[in-house]
């Protein structure tokens, strides 16, 4: 909230920060302005979307994994390992994600092929609805979350996290599997 000059006003984190500058001079806390904030922001934001899913009936893990087979496009089939690679996970947690889509109707198990290594995991109709559903509850819900910025901070945020991301070699960085 910004005041009459339109600076905004001190938060907790400046708080942290200035107490940190007056316990230990000389030692750099400018980063308490950036990481604690987005430490907060992160859980706000993991909060509201396990709230959502749970309202919605699904949780995180699968909402991923019916996700990546989504953005994939038609067919909506990939490799367990593809999906795994994709969902950033171990091959272990994909086959338990996996298993429980399968009991829900949500994927099936198909084939790509002939084949051991030809097995796919494709998404099925019921999956592909509850997608639809979800996805549009939920990223109606978190563009609320940032509704107060106006597009032009929205997106100057966006490229700020994105080069911070880029300088610490993270998850997302163009050309990266599960992109």
């Amino acid at each position: 909230m910004p005041n009459v000059a339109g600076e905004p006003f001190p938060d907790r984190a400046d708080a942290i920060q200035d107490a940190w500058r007056r316990e230990l001079p000389g030692v750099p806390v400018e980063s308490i302005g950036i990481i604690t904030r987005i430490w907060w922001a992160a859980k706000a934001f993991g909060d509201e979307r396990r709230r959502l899913l749970a309202d919605l009936g699904v949780d995180v893990a699968t909402l991923d994994l019916l996700s990546t087979l989504r953005r994939a496009g038609p067919p909506y089939r990939m490799s367990p390992g593809d999906l795994a690679d994709a969902c950033m996970v171990t091959r272990g947690a994909i086959t338990q994600r996996v298993e429980r889509a399968v009991r829900a109707r949500l994927v099936e198990r198909t084939t790509a092929g002939s084949g051991y290594h030809a097995r796919a995991v494709t998404l099925t109709d019921a999956g592909n609805a509850l997608l639809d559903r979800v996805v549009a509850d939920l990223l109606t819900a978190e563009d609320h979350l940032v509704s107060h910025l106006v597009p032009e901070r929205r997106e100057q945020l966006a490229g700020l996290l994105r080069e911070l991301l880029a300088g610490l070699g993270g998850p997302g960085l163009a050309g990266q599997v599960g992109d």
